[in-house]
């Protein structure tokens, strides 16, 4: 199903990409529908050559796509409550919500997103809600309803509530659809572009949301120290919740595009699967997923249960297992205490001082493993002291013996605040086992470091082969 729809997805970007070329290049735009048959000829001779290409001129040519897509230059909107903030936020918390059968939460959701921030924290998000559906009746009940409860949020320009109008012929919702759950993936997908297509001046990041989330303490400062960390490095979505849509965020520059190949696929391609395409189309090869999660459904999501979407449970880790390893590091040691402190579960840890640019502590696993997830803690205390001020932890293949070491490695990312926790991706079985661990230095620093522990889950070995 996965290279079918990969194979579908690349017709469907390379006929889009077309389009947006030859309107380009024009000086009268003309609808597809009004081409010529030698047009049409030439336009799918150019498609089979570009299917032909290697995969990163895709890549390269969607990178490219224009960034204000036509497909939306046209969407109406009515204001139900509030209005845009006056100056640019770092974040946009968007939620689209439609009418449900069996009642919603999205008050519940709003009440749990304010309550998890502090006020600091409000100054840099604004949070807007897309009401969507035909019922006026429910469009007014609800946009009252949010206003007198969150009237102090939407004064302060906090919150915004807004329902949006297709600007396409024929709305997608209301395609003829040979099941329930085509109708829904297609409803779904114009809700949540109309949302990213409003969303796309507000701020520089948007953070997507269902509207049956609850959201952890300080969930904006997690998101804010991890934007902070990875500005410099390329990326498309960060992952900060085990649920296949909400909890992602992106660039506000991708959501033009992003809307655009939402209204390529008008039937049975759901959403989360679309936004995994959509990362590895713009060369993001595999998620990055910080644990834990600062998003879970609602305790009370099963009412909503449907075969349309997967079922979806907070990853259970478990304790850290740390297979046999040796630590090596060219840091200086002091105090007698040697590198595989770090590795220890135990409350040793490593510690050196005034660490330079370019040292390493590298984790050799004794024999390859399947990682599923890896923590890496530094420094004593919350308040940050003896923390490693800029680093990365990268994962390494192809062990060698002299240097003992592994060949080649990969980035894992960059510590958030003196810390990283993700999880490693499996994808399928073909990835490679991994066989080091690095944390490297990226600035020096004048002081102490505390390398606190190093975790390591893995699969276990039943659940390998």
């Amino acid at each position: 199903m996965h290279y079918c729809l990969s194979r579908y997805i690349i017709v469907a970007v390379s006929l889009a990409i077309l389009g947006f070329i030859l309107q380009g290049n024009k000086e009268e735009h003309v609808e597809h529908s009004v081409l010529s048959k030698e047009k049409e000829d030439i336009a799918w001779q150019t498609v089979q050559e570009q299917i032909s290409s290697e995969s990163k001129n895709h890549l390269q040519t969607f990178k490219e796509m224009q960034r204000d897509s036509p497909l939306f230059q046209h969407a109406s909107y009515q204001f139900l409550a509030g209005a845009p903030p006056r100056e640019k936020r770092l974040l946009t918390l968007g939620i689209a919500s439609r009418q449900h059968p069996h009642g919603s939460y999205l008050l519940d959701t709003l009440q749990s997103v304010f309550q998890a921030s502090s006020e600091s924290e409000l100054e840099y998000i604004v949070v807007l809600v897309h009401l969507s559906g035909p019922d006026p009746e429910w469009l007014s009940k609800t946009a009252a309803n949010i206003s007198g409860l969150f009237a102090s949020q939407i004064g302060a320009g906090k919150l915004l509530v807004i329902h949006g109008g297709s600007p396409l012929p024929g709305d997608l919702s209301d395609v003829n659809h040979s099941s329930p759950c085509e109708a829904l993936y297609s409803r779904q997908k114009v809700d949540q572009a109309l949302l990213m297509n409003f969303a796309s001046n507000l701020s520089d990041y948007f953070l997507l949301l269902e509207d049956h989330i609850h959201c952890t303490p300080k969930f904006v400062g997690a998101i804010s120290l991890a934007l902070s960390a990875w500005k410099e490095l390329p990326w498309v979505i960060l992952e900060f919740a085990h649920l296949s849509i909400s909890g992602k965020v992106f660039h506000t520059s991708d959501l033009s595009r992003l809307t655009a190949f939402f209204l390529l696929f008008q039937k049975d391609t759901p959403t989360h699967l679309l936004l995994s395409e959509f990362r590895l189309l713009l060369a993001q090869n595999v998620p990055i997923h910080f644990s834990p999660s600062v998003f879970h459904h609602t305790a009370d999501y099963s009412v909503f249960g449907d075969i349309c979407f997967p079922v979806e449970k907070d990853r259970v880790f478990g304790e850290p297992d740390n297979p046999a390893a040796t630590v090596l590091t060219d840091m200086v040691s002091v105090l007698a205490v040697i590198p595989q402190y770090a590795y220890t579960l135990n409350e040793e840890g490593y510690s050196t001082l005034d660490p330079l640019k370019g040292n390493y502590l590298t984790v050799i696993l004794d024999r390859p493993q399947r990682v599923t997830r890896i923590a890496v803690l530094t420094g004593s205390d919350k308040e940050g002291r003896y923390q490693l001020q800029q680093g990365q932890v990268e994962l390494g293949y192809d062990p060698q013996e002299d240097p003992k070491g592994c060949t080649r490695y990969a980035l894992l990312g960059p510590l958030v605040g003196g810390n990283l926790d993700q999880i490693v991706f499996s994808e399928n079985e073909s990835v490679e086992e991994l066989s080091c661990i690095r944390l490297l230095v990226l600035a020096s620093q004048e002081s102490w470091l505390l390398i606190r522990q190093i975790k390591v889950w893995t699969e276990p070995e039943e659940e390998a082969k």
